[in-house]
């Protein structure tokens, strides 16, 4: 893990993400960059960098001064990281595509973002793009509620067991081996997606030897749902945090599907990792 991105508007929600951030960075050796992102009109994002030579926000005084005052709060922030490198970046424009160009420029191994939760993914702390971030970012997201104890060491993973998720599980083993983890396997059987403990078991063994995912445990659990089923396992488990592929649908199949991954970011205060298997 190398660089690691934290969007902020300032809040505290956007504080205990980047508290976050800087604890697994020292474990991890990584630098952590942090982003703020003015929004306007445009549907892009637009580097600020030194003097601003753009004639119209020249010309828009707001804009100048409220640059000045994030540079100046940004500033104040990094001052106060001793133990681990913080750098910072100002874009303009839409907040997802902001995040997404520094995910590429920077080549971030983990974004890490505050979430309000209940309320909805809408109130995430960057706004609604959030929700795009969580279902489409090429790296994976934690998204972080309350303050954590960032000690990590028993994490859900919650998963079908039949994907490729390799890069997920990359991360997982990183933390595992970082925070001395165990990795709590679950399966979750619903009334509309049963299936019989022994062939559960026989996929979740072969998907353990694939990966040769050490320190593990075999779950099945059942309930109404696969989001109740996998928040109240890590309830029962009072894990340190949930981990998930989401699959990135858009338009009529996510309206379909929906995203259970989503759904869980949404409504537990445990941290979730996730990572989009863009379909």
């Amino acid at each position: 893990m190398k660089k690691i991105l934290v969007p902020t508007d300032f809040s505290d929600i956007a504080n205990n993400a980047l508290n976050e951030a800087v604890q697994i960075a020292k474990k991890s050796n990584a630098e952590v960059v942090l982003l703020s992102v003015i929004e306007e009109g445009s549907t892009g994002s637009i580097k600020i960098t030194g003097e601003i030579k753009d004639k119209d926000v020249q010309e828009n005084i707001y804009i100048i001064k409220l640059i000045e005052k994030t540079k100046e709060r940004l500033a104040n922030i990094i001052s106060e990281q001793n133990d681990v490198t913080v750098t910072s970046e100002i874009r303009m424009g839409n907040p997802f595509h902001s995040i997404s160009d520094i995910i590429s420029e920077h080549d971030v191994s983990l974004v890490v973002m505050g979430t309000r939760g209940a309320s909805g993914l809408e109130e995430l702390v960057i706004g609604s793009n959030t929700e795009k971030v969580v279902r489409h970012s090429k790296c994976p997201v934690l998204s972080v509620h309350d303050k954590s104890s960032s000690s990590y060491k028993d994490i859900i993973f919650a998963s079908s067991f039949d994907d490729d998720e390799e890069g997920l599980i990359v991360l997982l083993k990183d933390f595992q081996k970082k925070y001395n983890s165990t990795i709590h396997m679950v399966w979750v059987n619903t009334p509309n997606n049963f299936e019989r403990d022994k062939l559960t078991k026989i996929r979740m063994r072969q998907f353990i030897e694939k990966y040769a995912i050490p320190n593990c445990t075999i779950n099945i659990y059942n309930d109404i749902s696969e989001e109740d089923g996998i928040i109240s396992f890590g309830e029962e488990k009072n894990a340190d945090m949930i981990a998930m592929i989401t699959h990135g649908r858009t338009g009529f199949a996510h309206l379909i599907a929906g995203s259970i991954a989503e759904d869980v970011v949404n409504h537990t205060k445990r941290p979730v990792l996730t990572y989009s298997i863009n379909k």
